[in-house]
């Protein structure tokens, strides 16, 4: 069993991998609290080619802390694709752990050392606005019904027992993205989360909430839309009809 597994830090290599698009108010300020969490963790930020110069700014930083590694994609590709690009950057550096979140402020990166712990014992540690202590703050009640209704039609869909399967804040174990088929990962959206939470549930692997709270942007703007939200409902239907069919 590998050191950090026994509850130390021994050799652990952990990547947190942060999609932006039009993030510059923010992401200059997350990577140094990021960061400061662990000395073993390390920061990728997939940038989709921001207007704003989002990515300009990560590699002017990143020239001068070897912990921060920058992905530039020519467009706008979205979510679900950036993360495959972080899955598959960790996968190909031997990083044991890859952690997902927000560049917005809404993932508390003082999180993150529960979120390692936990990991310990759990191949997906999912960061939950809706089990026992989890919360969200400054959040439209209109956002949030739509969250929870999302959430429990997920449920209704699939079967699924995860309390907070559009979580986006997120932490994977190594062997859990070796047995994922990434190339079958189809979503791109809010259902990308959805769609991975699932999978990992089919593989009867160990899947663990914790309670996060969830604070609503202070900069930028929000990339939910409603197209968004249209293809996380009908995506669901598919994974459930590819389930029934035993082709996930």
């Amino acid at each position: 069993m590998a050191g950090w597994e026994k509850g130390t830090s021994a050799n652990r290599r952990v990547l947190v991998v942060i999609p932006t698009y039009n993030e510059c108010d923010s992401i200059i300020r997350l990577i140094p609290l990021v960061l400061e969490q662990a000395p073993e963790l390390e920061i990728l930020v997939v940038d989709d080619n921001s207007p704003d110069g989002t990515g300009a700014l990560v590699e002017r930083f990143a020239e001068t802390a070897p912990r921060v590694h920058l992905h530039k994609r020519g467009r706008k590709l979205g979510l679900g694709t950036a993360y495959v690009a972080g899955f598959r950057f960790a996968l190909e550096r031997d990083y044991d752990l890859v952690l997902e979140m927000d560049a917005d402020f809404s993932h508390d990166p003082r999180e993150i050392p529960r979120f390692l712990e936990a990991a310990v014992e759990a191949d997906l540690v999912i960061g939950s606005r809706y089990i026992s202590e989890g919360n969200t703050r400054n959040w439209p009640l209109r956002r949030r019904l739509l969250s929870q209704l999302g959430n429990l039609y997920a449920h209704m869909v699939t079967g699924m027992s995860v309390r907070d399967a559009t979580s986006g804040y997120r932490c994977y174990r190594r062997s859990l993205l070796q047995r994922l088929n990434l190339d079958r990962i189809s979503s791109n959206g809010y259902a990308f989360q959805i769609e991975v939470a699932f999978r990992v549930w089919k593989l009867g692997l160990r899947i663990r909430e914790i309670p996060i709270l969830f604070v609503d942007r202070v900069a930028g703007q929000s990339k939910l839309d409603r197209r968004i939200v249209w293809e996380a409902l009908w995506r669901l239907w598919r994974l459930r009809l590819l389930s029934l069919a035993h082709r996930l």
